[in-house]
């Protein structure tokens, strides 16, 4: 079956929904947020901070195009992925891509520590900058678009897996 490619904003739930997809269906879990912290040595943070956020989303499309070209794998992530083509496309080569969508006052409701999360963004955006800015790639990219508004992580798993074992069988 094709890999599964999770994108969207940060705490959309994509490395929980991630997780619980790869065991539901067997498949391998990867994060590329924890591959850039595995090559830099570095938290998300402290890159941006550090070096800005060109050199982030550098090393954001090194990570993402170092996942080898292996199936049956659940790929998180990070919210930036979409700000590199060669990256989307070398995940959609590979995969289905889900955009995991929520509306933005959810997202603000869930994250309590934007100025340390490693999120690519501008010191001055909010989150409804970072999604305005976003958006129109997210829908640009994906494949099939998950609505996770009001739902568990259970539910999106549910969702994504029927969606998948349909997609599957026209691989």
């Amino acid at each position: 079956m094709k890999n599964i490619v999770l994108i969207g904003m940060p705490a959309v739930g994509k490395s929980t929904v991630g997780v619980l997809t790869a065991k539901t269906l067997g498949f391998s879990f990867i994060d590329t947020d924890l591959i850039i912290q595995q090559n830099t040595g570095r938290l998300l943070q402290d890159i941006i901070d550090k070096d800005g956020l060109d050199a982030f989303c550098i090393d954001e499309e090194r990570a993402i195009c170092s996942v080898s070209a292996q199936r049956n794998a659940v790929i998180a992530t990070g919210g930036s992925a979409v700000y590199s083509r060669e990256a989307m496309l070398f995940l959609k080569k590979h995969g289905l891509v889900y955009y995991l969508s929520l509306p933005t006052e959810e997202l603000s409701k869930r994250l309590k520590n934007i100025k340390t999360r490693g999120i690519a963004k501008r010191p001055e955006d909010t989150i409804e900058d970072v999604f305005r800015r976003r958006a129109e790639m997210y829908n640009e990219y994906a494949d099939i678009t998950i609505d996770c508004y009001g739902k568990t992580a259970e539910e999106t798993v549910s969702e994504i897996c029927g969606y998948h074992t349909l997609a599957g069988k026209e691989d």
